[in-house]
């Protein structure tokens, strides 16, 4: 909502405007709510404009309108979004004179800011401000600490904070997006395999990985030349354990495999998926039969989409596969496959792609084929 009436207001390129509205209740009297003030923040915010939301929250105090926790926090999180770390901080600390308590938000805003910047002392500094005004940190909290340190620390650091948290009670325990960002640290260090631990961890702290935990330890295994312990991974937690649907679980390896540049054991993992009865995802169906095309094997591309189609899982294909793919067929004069495909694509009611029908028209025109010609010049009408 607040996006639209920005652009709808110009206000990025025109912030004067909000200034102009304000002054203009100032100087008709009018009495202005701090409901009203928050709406204009929240448009401040949707600009990105950190002066303008400083500005309006600095006016609010002429209509002796007190600013609450949120209309700070509103500004504070425009502060860090600018890198203006240090005013954020200052607005923080004027909170306090005026008799309002940062919250949890505030805190989380600020602690993510230095996090980003690589300032852990100073995020570690305002942890041990939270104590101080009896704001207790979260696993929240902690998760974007360890964050910070697997970007800019070392995972020794990292390592020992997650020790600490798993012997915290509450709220301080670490939680899925804990471990995850752990794995990911790990993983962007080159250290794929030393992951693994942290998803026994997560294991003994009775955790499920989700999926973004499983694609983060994937991707870099394959990565790394670690397939053989992807797919351990995947095996492992095929048979419970995890917090992702088995299909789901062998389409991410798919996919994985697919990025590391290993499309053989990708489309191996694939073809034991069909022949076990297992539904692919789309993303891992439509890349698998895209790079077979792409590779001028066009037939194997067609036989997989076959397959999908007699186990009922094609729904998932990508639309853009079925033009490729058929464009494929045409070139190869593999004109009953093109007509099953073409079936499809009417039944499915599947529009073909531009760049692509022009030249499937001509061709089947050329080899004779016009009644398929005519049926493929139906689908986009």
């Amino acid at each position: 909502m607040y996006n639209k009436a920005c652009k709808l207001l110009d206000v990025e390129q025109n912030p004067r405007i909000i200034v102009d509205v304000i002054d203009g209740y100032m100087a008709e009297g009018f009495v202005v709510s701090i409901k009203m003030f928050k709406v204009v923040l929240n448009l401040c915010r949707a600009a990105k404009d950190a002066k303008l939301g400083l500005l309006v929250l600095r006016k609010m105090k002429e209509f002796n309108c007190r600013p609450d926790t949120v209309s700070y926090n509103l500004v504070i999180r425009l502060l860090v979004e600018k890198s203006q770390l240090d005013e954020a901080l200052g607005l923080m600390r004027e909170m306090g004179l005026i008799d309002l308590y940062p919250d949890m938000v505030t805190y989380v805003s600020i602690i993510k800011g230095f996090c980003d910047a690589g300032r852990l002392e100073d995020a570690f500094g305002l942890i041990k401000l939270m104590k101080g005004h009896g704001c207790v940190a979260n696993a929240v909290v902690y998760s974007t600490i360890l964050d910070g340190i697997c970007t800019h620390g070392n995972l020794d650091m990292a390592s020992e904070l997650l020790c600490g948290m798993e012997k915290e009670d509450g709220d301080c325990k670490p939680n899925v997006v804990t471990y995850t960002t752990m794995i990911k640290g790990f993983v962007e260090k080159g250290r794929a395999k030393e992951a693994l631990k942290i998803l026994d961890r997560m294991d003994e702290s009775r955790i499920k990985p989700n999926i973004v935990t499983f694609a983060a330890i994937l991707d870099g295994l394959c990565k790394q030349g670690h397939v053989e312990e992807a797919c351990g991974v995947v095996n492992r937690f095929s048979e419970g354990g995890g917090g992702v649907e088995n299909d789901e679980l062998y389409s991410l390896l798919v996919m994985s495999l697919m990025r590391a540049g290993k499309k053989n054991e990708s489309e191996n993992i694939f073809s034991k998926m069909m022949a076990r009865g297992m539904r692919p995802n789309g993303l891992a169906s439509s890349n698998i039969i895209r790079t077979m095309v792409l590779e001028g094997r066009v037939m194997d591309g067609f036989r997989v989409f076959d397959a999908l189609q007699k186990s009922g899982n094609l729904v998932a294909v990508h639309s853009d596969v079925y033009s490729n793919l058929l464009a494929g067929l045409c070139e190869e004069n593999c004109f009953v496959e093109a007509a099953r495909i073409v079936s499809v694509m009417v039944e499915g009611r599947i529009r073909l792609k531009s760049t692509c029908a022009e030249n499937i028209i001509e061709r089947l025109n050329v080899c004779g084929e016009c009644d398929l010609a005519n049926e493929v010049a139906s689908i986009n009408r």
